[in-house]
């Protein structure tokens, strides 16, 4: 597996958001990541959420975190935006190092298996620390996401 540390200027992203933590994802009774984005995609937000960055791809920002992967904290599927955009909610992306996990192929197991890799990185690696203040995701291509991890 191929991890790249970046910079990352702060950005802003405009949105739909639930909170929620890993536990509930697990089963489809308790999930909200899954129908929020269903919600984001069946509303056509993708072109409606304005004033959008130019290309802006989406991004799924995961933020608010009440402590480490284990806690609650808030998903945002949204646009990236120069102000915030009206009806949404707004999440500041922080500025700083992140690695970058690639993932490809057929959604949402793409997405899935990019966080199976990077709950095994840090893992394998805990001499480095996440920063669980802004991560997330940039869906580039149909088939194609980057996750975002900040580190300390």
């Amino acid at each position: 597996m191929e991890v790249e540390q970046v910079y990352v200027d702060q950005f802003s992203v405009s949105g739909l958001k639930v909170r929620t933590r890993n536990n509930a994802e697990q089963t489809a009774e308790t999930a909200k990541i899954g129908p929020m984005w269903g919600r984001f995609f069946s509303e056509g937000l993708i072109d409606r959420i304005a004033p959008q960055q130019p290309a802006s791809p989406a991004y799924g920002v995961y933020s608010g975190y009440e402590s480490d992967a284990s806690g609650e904290f808030d998903v945002t599927a949204g646009m990236a935006v120069q102000t915030p955009a009206p009806d949404y909610e707004t999440i500041r992306i922080e500025h700083g190092q992140y690695l970058v996990f690639a993932g490809k192929g057929p959604m949402p197991d793409a997405v899935i298996g990019a966080w199976q890799q990077i709950w095994g990185y840090f893992e394998a690696n805990p001499q480095i620390k996440r920063r669980f203040a802004t991560d997330f995701e940039a869906y580039t291509a149909p088939e194609t996401v980057a996750v975002y991890i900040g580190i300390a």
